[in-house]
């Protein structure tokens, strides 16, 4: 990962987020803020992370979240191509896992310290 080319998709309110960026504020990590419920990854980023890395789509999709249940998006994952779950993500920056960061290419999903670490490279 390019640690020079940092975003951190994230969402003010969320505890999760809140702790990666004091996470990458302690171990002195420079990133670029970015709203995910107003200006969510595109569908082009997703298509990258899913298509070129290899990362299951599931990895993307905020299952806990309200928007999640008040979409019954459960059921409807069941039915929809992936086309239809990238667009949906792409549109609703609640749906998506969180927080999201990236350099563009390589992209990390959901806070988990030990993971983020090594892909940074903090010991």
């Amino acid at each position: 990962m390019d640690r020079t080319k940092l975003s951190l998709y994230c969402y003010s309110k969320c505890s999760t987020c809140r702790k990666a960026m004091a996470w990458l504020n302690s171990n002195q990590i420079e990133f670029q803020e970015k709203d995910i419920i107003n200006f969510p990854p595109t569908s082009q980023l997703f298509y990258e992370w899913v298509f070129e890395q290899g990362l299951p789509l599931k990895k993307f999709i905020n299952s806990t979240g309200d928007k999640y249940r008040e979409l019954n998006m459960k059921e409807r994952v069941k039915t929809m191509t992936e086309d239809e779950i990238i667009a949906m993500l792409a549109s609703h920056g609640k749906l998506v896992k969180r927080p999201i960061l990236t350099d563009g290419h390589f992209v990390l999903a959901g806070f988990k310290e030990e993971e983020w670490a090594q892909a940074l490279g903090v010991l």
